[in-house]
């Protein structure tokens, strides 16, 4: 497993904020410890045109001017170049799948709410859908894209929506933020799950998701990987355990398919185990 992380992710923020640098931080440390056979690479910042294949010229100008975007998003000093280089490991996890190896961004901020023209939900640039529509340019055929983050993916919808070769599926609370995530069309299959239902058919519902994936029959997998479906988490009303993080984890490896992921959200002080037991899943090792 290549873990594609910057310590610099974690110099900006609040820790009164639920998307904090601890995120990171302590999840860097858990992985570390107990996998110090993994390796860990820094991202190279994303470029103007990958990016401008996701968002609009006018999206780039307001986060430039950095002035206010909403109170869940603020505009943090230098949060330009720290998007550059969460979409750039975005990035660097595309050129690993690609190549067969399994990897995984460990870095913030996180992006599957970014729309093609707006900032909001903690994220900036979409990492996710920015990594998809350079597989596509690159000549990968059919990109699926597997959001199992507790909130709908709306940034995500918003860019690849009728996008040719891609495929969209998000598994999230509903209602909930962002208040979408409804209906399906096109190359869209949103998956909502009730507030307050029960594990098991959440996670029924996450098979079925997946499945879906597999007979898109994609080239290439690219997974948003957020870990607040998890029952403690503070800003959801879901009921994941730990372990059932590690059993999506599974699934991807028992397809076979290329696949490569990146953290969205997840707020519990659980979270680095959640992502161990991810990528320990995905990997086919114990933790």
């Amino acid at each position: 497993m290549l873990i594609v992380h910057d310590p610099v992710c974690a110099e900006y923020g609040s820790v009164d904020h639920p998307e904090r640098p601890a995120r990171v931080t302590r999840s860097s440390e858990l992985l570390r410890e107990r996998h110090p056979d993994w390796g860990w690479v820094l991202p190279e910042p994303a470029g103007d045109g990958p990016l401008l294949r996701a968002h609009r010229r006018e999206h780039f100008d307001r986060l430039r001017e950095a002035e206010f975007f909403d109170a869940d998003t603020p505009a943090y000093p230098d949060i330009e170049a720290h998007a550059r280089r969460s979409a750039g490991a975005g990035l660097r996890v595309l050129d690993e799948a690609l190549a067969g190896r399994r990897s995984f961004s460990l870095m913030r901020p996180p992006g599957h709410h970014a729309c093609k023209n707006r900032i909001m939900g903690f994220c900036y640039f979409n990492n996710v859908a920015v990594a998809a529509l350079e597989a596509r340019a690159r000549g990968v055929g059919r990109v699926a894209i597997w959001d199992f983050d507790a909130h709908h993916g709306n940034g995500t919808e918003d860019i690849v929506r009728n996008e040719e070769g891609v495929y969209f599926a998000s598994i999230h609370q509903y209602p909930g933020y962002p208040g979408t995530g409804r209906t399906s069309y096109a190359n869209i299959h949103n998956f909502p799950v009730p507030p307050g239902g029960h594990r098991h058919e959440h996670i029924e519902i996450l098979e079925s998701s997946f499945e879906a994936i597999v007979r898109f029959k994609p080239g290439l997998v690219l997974v948003s990987a957020g870990f607040d479906a998890y029952r403690g988490d503070p800003i959801t009303n879901m009921d994941l355990e730990i372990e059932d993080f590690g059993e999506l984890g599974r699934w991807l490896r028992e397809s076979g398919l290329k696949a490569g992921a990146v953290l969205e959200g997840g707020y519990a002080e659980q979270l680095p185990e959640m992502i161990e037991a991810f990528l320990v899943g995905w990997e086919g090792g114990a933790s």
